[in-house]
């Protein structure tokens, strides 16, 4: 799949009320947990972080939403080019509200922007991908995640909006 290529630039990139919007997801699977008993104790789910070029901690993917892709789109474009996962969105987490110090410009002088943020659950792991030469991946439990996130908003997004919207879902899961 070498002909995957991340986008590059920000001329298409969508803005509201001087606010960047980003897309991004929290990409996740089910591993067995080697354990008996009752269906749902076999199940443990863990979430893929990607770490950052500029600096330490963990991220999920996400990035610009463009002006011509819908949100959702966005959102597992960046899947793609940060972290080389495919799947399926399953829910929409919330948005979030955020400062980013590398993305002033003349339509966010003070870089703010709002993630809209999903749950992707994991098909495929890709061997290459447009940003493997910069972005490495790990799997990580939920409490581990939570400790290696390197931004606050990222953290509420995994312990607010994806465990609820789990633990809502994990009632009515037939998958897998």
């Amino acid at each position: 799949m070498s002909d995957l290529v991340a986008r590059t630039g920000r001329h298409q990139q969508r803005y509201k009320a001087g606010c960047r919007l980003v897309a991004g997801c929290i990409p996740y699977k089910y591993r067995d947990s080697g354990e008996s008993g009752d269906e749902n104790s076999g199940k443990i789910v863990e979430v893929l972080m990607i770490n950052s070029p500029s600096g330490p901690g963990l991220l999920f993917p996400k990035g610009g939403w463009e002006n011509d892709e819908t949100v959702e789109e966005a959102a597992v474009r960046e899947a793609i080019e940060e972290a080389g996962v495919r799947g399926d969105l399953m829910g929409f987490l919330g948005d979030y509200d955020f400062r980013s110090k590398t993305h002033q410009d003349e339509f966010s002088p003070e870089g703010l922007c709002r993630a809209s943020m999903f749950a992707l659950h994991v098909k495929e792991e890709l061997e290459s991908w447009p940003e493997q030469s910069t972005r490495s991946r790990t799997w990580l439990t939920i409490s581990e995640a939570a400790g290696n996130c390197r931004h606050a908003w990222m953290r509420d997004a995994l312990l607010q909006g994806f465990s609820q919207w789990l633990d809502k879902n994990m009632m009515s899961r037939g998958e897998d």
